[in-house]
């Protein structure tokens, strides 16, 4: 079958499957939502902690995002740019955290920055304690999340090439100028689209967090990690607070989806 798109022609017995992809996915959440206490979902979520906790995930996932900013745009070019002897080593170095257990990446960051870790013993010399404060949900977060950020943009910048960098750099432009003026701009909505799935994987972030920052109210326990704790004590608030997190999570996630399809070249979307 034919289409003014193109060639559309799946197979039924396809569709059939993908239904049942589908409600591996919706039933769950539909499920969470019929037991949410909708009477009582407003106190539950305004409480003194579920506030703490989520205004901690906001700053502390804003603060990472921004470090994945700042780290993950050299990683990109470096990946999409040159080529180097170990580049394919590295690549997988920075994507492990997409397939390596969260609480894995917990220990190696408390045998890192902990007090008798590789750099937490001269850190601690110097009077500076990274592990279980606020500064260790941030790296935890920014570990987990870096690789959606490089992912996003190593990918736009080999979708863009790099002819108009060389056409650039062939009128006198410096490699700094050329960055700023021709590559960002031209990769923007990759970068926009890495940062927004960054967020929301900070946002989420729960096993690393915990191993490498603790659970101290105010100071580490993000939502997720109040989720749980709630959870042991009162189901109805982890309901309600699970909600609010899948509500946000939807609401990011949608909006890199809309990013990534407005910066779809209209040619390719026909």
């Amino acid at each position: 079958m034919k289409s003014a798109t193109g060639y559309q022609g799946i197979p039924r017995w396809i569709y059939a499957i993908a239904v049942v992809g589908g409600l591996l996915v919706v039933l769950p959440l539909a499920a969470m939502l019929a037991k949410v206490n909708w009477p009582q979902f407003v106190p539950l979520i305004t409480s003194e902690s579920s506030l703490a906790a989520l205004g901690l995930s906001l700053r502390t996932s804003a603060a990472s995002t921004l470090l994945c900013v700042v780290l993950g745009v050299p990683l990109a070019l470096v990946l999409a740019r040159s080529e180097f002897r170990g580049q394919r080593l590295l690549r997988a170095f920075v994507l492990l955290p997409l397939v390596l257990p969260p609480v894995v990446g917990g220990i190696a960051l408390l045998y890192t920055f902990g007090r008798q870790g590789l750099l937490g013993k001269s850190l601690e010399v110097a009077g500076i304690q990274i592990a279980f404060s606020t500064t260790a949900v941030v790296l935890a977060q920014t570990f987990v999340a870096l690789p959606f950020l490089v992912v996003s943009l190593e990918g736009a910048l080999r979708s863009a090439g790099n002819k108009y960098e060389a056409v650039a750099a062939t009128l006198g432009a410096r490699p700094t100028t050329v960055l700023r003026r021709v590559t960002l701009p031209l990769v923007l909505p990759g970068l926009a689209s890495g940062a927004v799935l960054s967020f929301a994987r900070s946002l989420g972030e729960f096993g690393a967090t915990l191993t490498f920052a603790g659970s101290l109210e105010g100071v580490t326990r993000t939502l997720p990690l109040e989720i749980y704790l709630q959870r042991e004590t009162d189901a109805d608030a982890a309901v309600a607070l699970s909600l609010v997190l899948v509500a946000v999570a939807v609401a990011v996630v949608g909006l890199s989806y809309g990013r990534r399809r407005s910066s779809t070249p209209s040619e390719v979307r026909a």
